[in-house]
């Protein structure tokens, strides 16, 4: 049997054992299990967050496998949700992972668990609008990310507005499975800081890229609170 104490040894020498047990009683619901969603699952996943419930419609196809870490040749066709959950738990013993192979107006109508944080890891300005009038109705803070070229944004939304984002209209253009790494891993990162209960930079939008020379450059951004009527 698996010892949790050698499982996590890195980790507690990290943050201590206390911190450790801390994520273990974490729920996260992660939206989406494309190229974001399988390198967050497995961040988090693998890093001890309790329960995970992953929530995506969509089959596996040839052209997601090279940025979509989780899926080989042989799960085309398959439900990504239920691929990527496997491999998680498959990963760790120590997470209770469950798909649900539905888009994500149809889970909220029937959602009954609690989530202390909701990651976003899908592809598309109105499913993310979506999802921050529902977080923000239940009271759970998210994480925004997005990704295409050699750039990438990152949010952590408390109390700042998502309309900013919301009514614009983007044709995703072409990317490569490390951008889609970084900002994933960036993702994980702070998801991993706020569920941990340490210092986390929230309402702070994140533009990452890496210039023409090949530069790695990050900028802030201040995002604004929603108007009271």
């Amino acid at each position: 049997m698996i010892s949790w104490s050698d499982y996590f040894k890195r980790q507690i020498e990290l943050w201590g054992k206390d911190t450790q047990k801390i994520l273990q009683k974490k729920r996260v619901l992660l939206v989406g299990a494309g190229g974001l969603g399988c390198s967050v699952g497995f961040g988090i996943g693998a890093s001890g967050v309790g329960e995970i419930d992953i929530v995506d419609f969509d089959r596996v196809s040839i052209s997601n496998i090279h940025r979509q870490i989780a899926f080989e040749i042989e799960d085309e066709g398959k439900f990504k949700a239920k691929v990527l959950a496997k491999k998680i738990k498959k990963k760790s013993p120590f997470v209770e992972v469950k798909a649900f192979e539905v888009g994500f107006e149809e889970f909220i109508k029937s959602a009954k668990r609690e989530y202390d944080l909701i990651i976003d890891a899908t592809d598309n300005l109105q499913t993310r609008a979506k999802i921050d009038k529902w977080a923000k109705s239940q009271n759970i803070p998210w994480i925004y990310g997005a990704v295409e070229e050699f750039n990438g944004q990152v949010c952590f939304f408390e109390n700042s507005n998502f309309d900013t984002f919301a009514n614009k209209t983007h044709t995703p253009k072409g990317i490569a499975a490390p951008m889609v790494m970084q900002i994933a891993s960036f993702e994980a990162n702070l998801a991993l800081r706020f569920l941990a209960n340490l210092p986390t930079k929230k309402d702070t939008l994140f533009f990452i890229y890496y210039n023409s020379f090949g530069e790695f450059k990050i900028q802030e951004f201040k995002m604004p609170k929603k108007e009271k009527r």
